[in-house]
């Protein structure tokens, strides 16, 4: 005769069930808060320099939630426009040279170009990658962001050691966005199919939500029969 089988008791029930809720609302709710402070982040920037007269409020009364960031979008694509034609690039051109002659603003100019510059170039394939490397010891592995390969002194420095480098972040869990980065040996990183949005799932989650993976089937020859 078998036993019936043991049913979890009450506050078991209940603690499952509120977990399982606290998995649904967590992330809905932070994804609306996190959004909502970015508008009104935006707004409270952007909407003061708007006059009176070009608002919403000002012939329905009310304010329009995120009104201030799509002016700023529409303003940032208006001035990429003209920033590609020959008369917009050379007053661009103008404004970046007084900033470049700036004592003090041109160190952070320069800085912020570059970083965005890198960051925001479409054909760039930094942070594109995910690999992992050897780290803090050997034998223990840690999920990494390749960024690119080393350039000028310190490639340089490392060709004459003859030492291939690659710059990779290495970011914590669960908070992927502060992190170290590492010069470490091309040849002793191990490449990963993961996609960046996985891996970044992956360090939030401290390992609980692992993304699905299949092995790439290799395509076998067709076989040449004899004549």
């Amino acid at each position: 005769m078998t036993e019936a089988p043991h049913k979890p008791s009450f506050s078991v029930r209940l603690r499952n069930n509120f977990l399982t809720g606290l998995i649904i609302c967590a992330p809905i709710t932070i994804t609306i808060w996190l959004t909502w402070t970015l508008i009104q982040w935006a707004d409270s920037w952007v909407r003061p320099l708007i006059p009176l007269q070009y608002r919403p409020e000002h012939y329905i009364k009310f304010a329009v939630p995120g009104f201030g960031l799509l002016m700023a979008v529409i303003v940032i694509t208006i001035i990429g426009f003209l920033a590609k034609n020959f008369i917009g690039k050379a007053i661009f051109d103008f404004g970046a040279s007084i900033l470049d002659r700036t004592p003090l603003v041109r160190s952070l100019y320069k800085a912020l170009k570059q970083i965005f510059e890198t960051v925001l170039r479409e054909k760039t394939d930094s942070f594109k990658k995910v690999g992992m490397i050897e780290y803090p010891s050997p034998g223990l592995w840690s999920l990494v962001f390749v960024a690119t390969d080393a350039r000028g002194e310190i490639a340089s420095r490392f060709d004459e050691k003859g030492m291939q480098m690659t710059l990779v972040f290495l970011p914590p869990t669960p908070v992927p966005t502060a992190g170290f980065l590492i010069f470490v040996e091309t040849k002793k990183i191990m490449e990963l199919d993961m996609a960046t949005e996985d891996a970044a799932k992956l360090l939030i989650s401290g390992g609980l939500v692992s993304p699905d993976w299949s092995p790439k089937k290799i395509p076998t020859p067709p076989s040449i029969s004899a004549a």
